[in-house]
């Protein structure tokens, strides 16, 4: 392409910018006339009088410069230009020292993408693997996801996140590159069980001598605490699932239990709250105050609310385990109060007078009374502004904790419903009927989700009435008047792997006809998809709501 070269410069005092431009000169917007001539450094000289020039007006030339062109010209041009622009920052941050920032932009990738990532060339892959993108991506979900979470515990996979290094070289790679899917398909897995497929069961057996039934449990890794109608404490191993200490010292029923590290707090029919040192089993403490039954106790940091058959709710600071003082007596319920639950904010209450009755935390004062079920309430958990409660009516209520409106009615068991716990996305019940049954929260929250999707399993191994359950992202733990507690298992036992095997093969051996992303893609689419005792009428412990 020849270049037209200056000799004079001259003022442009007439014609348009297209007329000059037609002619063997350039003619710039500001007047300069530039006539050709032929000079030592033609090429420099014109470039001078360009760099000169304004941006727009460069801009302008350059637009007219093309259109004078043939396709042929303008097409090398193109050509010369997609060289220039399309330029690999990703292998060139590294290079110029911005190894960070190159890892920063690839980890706004979602995992598909950054599957193909992998394959544009050995430098991406490197920054890949070197910047630990995928061992980021899942501590990411581990922080922001519960399911995530309590997979990676599950699985003792969070061991090897969180560290900035590790002394395990061999896993800051392909290990997990590979654990991504395999922590997907595992959540995902779990869903499908908890709706379709049946749980692997675990019994185990307290062969009570006389009075039979598990009135409460709770459990962790290690153990399973059980509250009994013989009046003992029984502590189980989870693994061996065999009997590893047994608690004496009540002389009732022990109706209510919750244990942190050092303590466990029991109530009992006796109308005594003990206090034990989970460790050695010694009782530290014997409060009296109620004049009947413990029903129920709930304690948070040094806070303990209790509840009982005398109709009345007891608030007590502990300093110690050996000190409990007693801070206020709640009244108002008209009948036995079943059940309580706390937070900073409130303190809600269910009797067997129908009504829930919802008290401030701060001053310990009386904020509203819930109406609604039709006979006594015998369970709820409380927790944010959600308060899901179980009744002899049959029935479970949600409520808006904050202004007391019934949310939903969830129907479907039988008899009474004894036990109901709730997390992110389910409600699991226990009830009279003997059987457990696990509800959608997120649906029953819609109010336009049809009743018939709100039930998604029903679980029916108990030989009795359930007294207790508790439940985890793996697990129910349920106890029964049966003598008997039951772990109902959603793992999945042919993923329960350390050592995740690969989804796919590594980068480096994939080869462009392998659409494995594509799988990638269609996992993460796949994904985003995705209590009070009431005990027999054969005994004199018998505590029932009334109507």
């Amino acid at each position: 392409m020849s270049i037209a070269t200056p000799t004079s410069v001259e003022r442009c005092d007439s014609g348009t910018t297209e007329d000059l431009l037609t002619r063997d000169h350039v003619c710039a917007d500001n007047g300069i006339v530039i006539e050709p001539n032929g000079l030592d450094d033609p090429a420099s000289t014109s470039f001078g009088v360009f760099d000169t020039w304004p941006s727009q007006e460069q801009t302008e030339f350059a637009k007219r410069m093309l259109a004078r062109m043939t396709h042929f010209q303008q097409g090398q041009i193109s050509n010369y230009l997609l060289q220039i622009l399309q330029r690999d920052f990703i292998s060139c941050l590294p290079e110029s020292g911005h190894f960070d920032l190159a890892v920063k932009i690839l980890l706004y990738l979602d995992p598909a993408s950054l599957c193909k990532a992998e394959l544009v060339c050995r430098n991406w892959y490197n920054v890949i693997q070197s910047g630990r993108i995928w061992k980021r991506l899942i501590e990411h979900r581990v922080r922001t996801d519960k399911a995530w979470e309590n997979v990676a515990k599950k699985r003792k996979w969070r061991s090897y996140l969180f560290h900035s290094n590790t002394s395990e070289d061999h896993l800051e790679g392909e290990y997990f590159r590979n654990l991504y899917p395999v922590i997907i398909r595992d959540t995902l897995c779990l869903e499908q069980n908890w709706r379709d497929g049946p749980p692997e069961l675990h019994r185990i057996r307290c062969q009570s001598e006389n009075n039979k039934g598990v009135y409460c449990l709770q459990y962790d890794d290690d153990k399973i605490v059980s509250g009994l109608r013989d009046h003992t404490i029984k502590v189980w191993d989870r693994k061996s699932l065999e009997c590893k200490n047994i608690f004496t010292g009540h002389s009732g029923s022990v109706l209510c239990l919750q244990y942190d590290e050092n303590i466990i707090i029991t109530g009992s029919s006796d109308t005594t709250i003990h206090v034990w040192s989970i460790t050695t089993g010694e009782v530290l403490n014997i409060v009296k105050h109620h004049t009947e039954a413990v029903l129920h106790l709930r304690f948070q940091g040094d806070m303990l609310v209790t509840c009982s058959k005398d109709r009345n709710i007891a608030v007590w600071k502990i300093h110690s385990p050996t000190n409990f003082e007693l801070r206020e007596i709640l009244t108002g319920h008209r009948a036995a109060v079943n059940v309580v639950d706390f937070d900073d904010k409130f303190i809600v209450s269910a009797s067997g007078d129908r009504s829930l009755r919802v008290w401030r935390t701060s001053d310990l004062q009386h904020v509203r009374t819930l109406h609604g079920h039709r006979r006594g309430i015998a369970c709820l958990q409380y927790r944010d502004r959600l308060v899901v409660s179980g009744s002899s009516d049959f029935t479970i209520k949600l409520w808006d904790v904050e202004c007391g409106a019934c949310l939903r009615t969830l129907e479907g068991h039988n008899e009474l419903v004894r036990c109901i716990r709730f997390d992110e996305s389910r409600i699991v019940s226990g009830a009279y009927d003997g059987l457990i049954k696990v509800w959608d929260l997120k649906a029953a929250l819609n109010p336009r989700s049809p009743n018939k999707d709100l039930c998604i399993k029903t679980l029916e191994e108990h030989g009795g009435r359930v007294f207790r359950l508790q439940f985890d992202q793996f697990q129910i733990i349920s106890s029964s008047h049966d003598d008997t507690i039951v772990i109902w298992d959603f793992v999945t036992p042919s993923s329960d792997k350390n050592d995740p095997a690969p989804l796919w093969p590594a980068a480096d051996e994939m080869t462009d006809e392998e659409m494995l992303p594509a799988d990638m893609s269609m996992m993460a689419a796949r994904e985003s998809a995705i209590e009070m005792p009431m005990l027999t009428s054969e005994s004199a412990e018998v505590i029932l709501p009334l109507n």
